[in-house]
């Protein structure tokens, strides 16, 4: 595998956007990263305000941590869920981008040059 398939596809698997960034498609590359960390900042939003709802019910005392626990399980988790499955998604294509493009630098001979 060459430099312009196999850097952007290890880049992608750790980082998405990153690939694109080094594929020299910054707007792309720009673009997945803000949307990955604006999903991250929707997950920890989302996370705070289970917590948030699972700790104002009661005051928890320290024998009652079986009860949290049951309304811990309780909680309504979709929210994250759906975000993870944008993640994923997101993911998956920066990292068949990345691949692909990468492929494509190296079949016209501009690989040589990242």
């Amino acid at each position: 595998m060459k430099k312009a398939v196999f850097s952007p596809l290890c880049s992608a698997l750790i980082i998405p956007g990153l690939g694109q960034i080094i594929n020299r498609h910054l707007k792309k590359g720009v673009c997945i990263l803000l949307a990955v960390f604006i999903l991250f900042i929707a997950g920890m939003i989302a996370l705070f305000r289970i917590i948030d709802d699972v700790l104002k019910v009661e005051t928890i005392h320290p024998g009652e941590s079986p009860y949290f626990l049951d309304r811990l399980r309780a909680a309504d988790y979709s929210t994250l869920w759906y975000l993870l499955m944008f993640f994923a998604v997101i993911w998956l294509y920066s990292v068949l981008d990345a691949y692909l493009t990468g492929r494509k630098l190296d079949q016209r001979g501009e690989g040589d040059r990242l």
